[in-house]
């Protein structure tokens, strides 16, 4: 298990913000099904769901953020859980980008690749390796989200969803694999030891052209479009 508790460049859980969060939380003193079960919770509703400058920053940069998606998010979820001693390991995949239609609009949705890079994070407890996807969409987000298709008692795809049943998704960790955009995948890349390790071989496919327009000016029209979206998911239809 000891690959699966290392600190990385990317997992940097010696950091003063990250070792400062642990502490002031307590999480240090608690069995490890309440390490996972707490920690989940965290990374999945108090940081909210939100796009990065780039996948490749520290945990503590996403903490610091305070937002995050699949693949930095994850980043924050690792680090945190190997700062309390719990191996953890990271799968790597593609999915389709029809589930962000909505939070992807416009020109921004026009020019992204057809396949976006994606990653969830897989915990070991007990003898089993758990599937922790459902940390991306903070709750209040998913609730105004299933308020909004109230009348979607099924599948759905979009907003950063892609699950087979929106009203009842598995986001809840209770000792189980969680899911929120799985419904999605394309391609499956198998799992690594760190997210440095996975983004040294598998990346977003974008020239430096179209990287730079997005670190510049697509996520912030994403965040953008999100936060209007926080908003008007609230309102009745």
């Amino acid at each position: 298990m000891d690959a699966f508790l290392q600190e990385t460049k990317l997992l940097d859980y010696s950091s003063k913000p990250v070792q400062d969060l642990i502490k002031q939380r307590g999480w240090n003193a608690l069995d490890d099904f309440h390490k996972i079960q707490e920690i989940y919770n965290f990374v999945r509703d108090e940081i909210a769901f939100g796009y990065n400058v780039s996948d490749a920053i520290p945990a503590s940069r996403v903490l610091r953020d305070g937002y995050g998606q699949c693949n930095t998010k994850g980043t924050l979820f690792m680090a945190l859980l190997r700062g309390v001693g719990i191996p953890c390991r990271v799968h790597g995949f593609t999915i389709d980008k029809r589930l962000q239609k909505g939070a992807m609009t416009g020109i921004v949705y026009k020019n992204a690749p057809s396949e976006i890079f994606h990653s969830w994070v897989e915990v070991r407890y007990g003898a089993q390796w758990y599937a922790l996807e459902g940390i991306i969409l903070d709750q209040p987000y998913l609730s105004k989200l299933q308020k909004r298709y109230a009348d979607c008692t099924g599948a759905f795809c979009g907003y950063g969803v892609a699950v087979k049943d929106l009203q009842n998704p598995i986001v809840d960790w209770n000792g189980n694999d969680t899911y929120i955009q799985s419904e999605g995948i394309v391609q499956d890349f198998g799992v690594y030891d760190s997210p440095d390790e996975l983004l040294r071989e598998h990346h977003q496919d974008m020239s430096p052209f179209k990287e730079l327009l997005y670190r510049c000016v697509g996520r912030r029209l994403m965040n953008r479009n999100i936060k209007k979206i926080r908003l008007l998911l609230g309102e009745s239809k």
